[in-house]
This record gives structure tokens, C-alpha cells and sequence, in this order.
């Protein structure tokens, strides 16, 4: 519900206080443009429950594109920017060096698939190409979402 560019500084490395940020690669107004695919399917946005989340690292140094297309045939969902960010806000212990991720549910109609690393000892939003592998990238992924019910029991 907050925007990206006010979430990220909340974010730190476990046991650091370094605010994250957001990269300068990201021109003016592209961050409202990066929004959920249609694949990706969010329940209502002001509340729900990520189940099974995995940062990826198995899809470390392959190309992003591969990568979704894997997840999707297993059934899982790509993590958005907004989700990343809340996971490494709540779980900054996911985000260590050489295991960061890449948030393949949010995109703009382009080639840039959005990621999360480590950068001057924080956590840095930026983008990588979606034909592009990096070895230090994986691609985030969750088993599903559920609507948020209030209902804690069993």
C-alpha cells in the first residue's frame, strides 16, 4: 500500500542498519509502471498471505525468461516488487550474498525484470535484462496467495 521508493529504506541486511534503496537506473515514474502481471493473479492487494516463498537460488546463472517459464510450469507464482520488499523488511536474513533475487511478478511492458541485491552493503531494488543471467540472481516464487481472513485458527 506504500510506495516502493518509501518501503525500500526500511529494509536492511540482517544485523546491519544500512537503509536499502532504489537504483538510479529506475527514470522518473517508471517504478508505478512495474505492476503485477495478469499470470501472477494477486487477491485483494490491501491484504493477503504468501505460502511457500522461495528466493530461487536454484535459477542462479539462468536466463530470467527460462526461469518463469520453470516456476510456471510448477505451478508457483513470481514474486512482485511490493512482495519482495515486505519479505526482506520482515526476513532479512533471506538476502545474503550471491543468493539475491529477481521479482518477475511485476513488470512494465518491457524488457526489465526487477530484482533485489546487495549494494554498498544494502539492499538495492534495480532491474536486470529478462535474456540476461547473473550467477548471484535467482527468481523469487511462491507456492500461492490467500486471502488475508483474520481467521488465526487451525
Amino acid at each position: 500500500m506504500a510506495p516502493v521508493e518509501e518501503t525500500m529504506p526500511r529494509t536492511t541486511l540482517a544485523g546491519r542498519s544500512k537503509p536499502g534503496f532504489v537504483d538510479h537506473s529506475f527514470e522518473p515514474g517508471a517504478l508505478e509502471r512495474f505492476v503485477a502481471t495478469p499470470a501472477t493473479r494477486l487477491p485483494d492487494p490491501t491484504a493477503y498471505l504468501l505460502r511457500d516463498v522461495e528466493r530461487g537460488e536454484e535459477f542462479c546463472g539462468a536466463v530470467p525468461d527460462d526461469a518463469m517459464e520453470v516456476i510456471a510450469q510448477r505451478g508457483r507464482t513470481l514474486l512482485t516488487i511490493e512482495e519482495g520488499t515486505a519479505m526482506i523488511t520482515q526476513y532479512p536474513q533471506v538476502l545474503v550474498k550471491n543468493k539475491c533475487f529477481s521479482l518477475g511478478g511485476s513488470r512494465c511492458g518491457d524488457r526489465r525484470v526487477p530484482a533485489i541485491w546487495i549494494s554498498r552493503n544494502a539492499p538495492k531494488l534495480g532491474w536486470c535484462w529478462e535474456r540476461n543471467p547473473h550467477t548471484w540472481l535467482g527468481m523469487a516464487s511462491a507456492g500461492g496467495r490467500s486471502p488475508a481472513t483474520g481467521d488465526t485458527a487451525g
